[in-house]
């Protein structure tokens, strides 16, 4: 269950690698798998040693996003256990998410790491065909 002030890694290559709910969109408490959240990015993602100063790589470039922007994102994986239809019990070790664009198309080009099978019911068909594995 994500809510307001709660700490998201982000599995994308947008630049972020923490990010904080800033809100729950569609007027509910908490978010599960695959509802959309407002989130501000807390922590950047360095790109190794040649993104520092003097580098061949600049931060800008690399990065999307910067430490402060607002974005929206889609939350992939929850530590809170969910029971699913069928009966099986699903949690994962962290809270996890996925920025994107205002029409909902993800900043990133690729996912680090395993998303929810609860995209598939929720139409983010897009960051399932980007994700290496979904459980």
């Amino acid at each position: 269950m994500i809510q307001l002030k709660t700490m998201l890694n982000c599995i994308d290559n947008s630049g972020a690698a923490v990010v904080e709910c800033a809100q729950v969109l569609k007027m509910k408490r908490h978010a599960k798998i695959g509802d959309r959240i407002v989130v501000v990015v807390q922590k950047q993602r360095s790109f190794g040693p040649e993104s520092g100063p003097g580098g061949s790589v600049s931060t800008s470039a690399a990065n999307k996003v910067r430490r402060g922007d607002v974005r929206h994102a889609v939350v992939v994986r929850t530590a809170k256990k969910y029971q699913r239809p069928d009966g099986s019990v699903v949690r994962f070790d962290d809270n996890a998410c996925v920025l994107i664009n205002k029409s909902g198309e993800p900043i990133g080009t690729r996912l680090n790491g395993i998303v929810g099978a609860e995209l598939r019911d929720k139409q983010w068909s897009k960051i399932l065909s980007l994700a290496p594995m979904h459980l």
